[in-house]
């Protein structure tokens, strides 16, 4: 005859994520989808502005490049998809401490990483090899993803409150 054992006891409800957090969270992923477009343009050799020599040289497309740049949008759209575990209470990988501890770090190094951005981008001259129409489509490409630390950090302060992490 086997026994049963005693159901164990339900851990406590937790509240859902709110509305604007889990909004927030399906922003970040969409910031990265025009620049990933844009990289995946590239790759496939359609003109982006940059010259063949450039292309080329620089970025080694044709070659390795492709393999590179399209990997690169890969990683990134996945990269930004991480906020999403911070507001579904369907699959969490992690136990609640890691998820918030590693959120907070993401969130800390995307801020820094941010920063330094608009630091090189104003204290260093560099080369874009791209002008006129194609530096603005490049602009607007990647201009959603300015809003990334932002969105990420609220997402990620939602989630330790929520949790008491």
């Amino acid at each position: 005859m086997t026994t049963k054992a005693a159901p164990s006891a339900p851990s406590p409800a937790l509240a859902p994520a709110p509305r604007w957090a889990r909004r927030a969270a399906h922003a970040v992923a969409l910031c990265a989808v025009p620049s990933g477009l844009w990289r995946i343009a590239m790759a496939s050799g359609i003109y982006v502005g940059y010259s063949d020599e450039v292309l080329r040289d620089v970025f080694g497309i044709p070659g390795w490049g492709i393999a590179y740049v399209v990997g690169l949008a890969v990683v990134s759209e996945v990269a930004a998809l991480f906020p999403l575990l911070l507001v579904t209470d369907r699959w969490q990988p992690l136990r609640p401490r890691t998820l918030a501890a590693l959120a907070r770090t993401a969130s800390a190094l995307t801020i820094v990483f941010a920063l330094s951005q608009v630091v090189v981008a104003f204290t260093v001259e560099s080369e874009t090899y791209l002008a006129g129409t194609a530096h603005t489509v490049w602009a607007f490409a990647f201009a959603p993803l300015t809003a990334v630390p932002f969105l990420l950090t609220a997402v990620t302060w939602s989630y330790s409150r929520r949790r008491r992490a």
